[in-house]
């Protein structure tokens, strides 16, 4: 299953940007961001925004590279099955 194949990259690489999430699923980012909400509700993930912008000269003022998502750990191996 898809979610929690999301959940194990995070997981194992405990910060991760939406960008790199999609990229590496080939799924389109914003697929990727309602997935990952679901892992955010549940309290697994944590998403956090990027504050630096450099002015949109590149590809980090892309929304989608500014959402950076980070594992858990403080519930992260609890289960909460509902």
């Amino acid at each position: 299953m898809i979610l929690q194949e999301i959940k194990s990259y995070v997981r194992k690489r405990e910060q991760v940007s939406l960008n790199d999430i999609a990229l590496h699923f080939d799924l389109d980012a914003d697929t990727v961001r309602g997935m990952l909400d679901f892992w955010v509700r549940k309290g697994r993930i944590k998403r956090l925004k990027q504050t630096s912008d450099c002015g949109g000269a590149c590809s980090c003022s892309a929304k989608e590279a500014r959402d950076i998502y980070r594992w858990n750990p403080q519930i992260g191996n609890i289960s909460i099955e509902s």
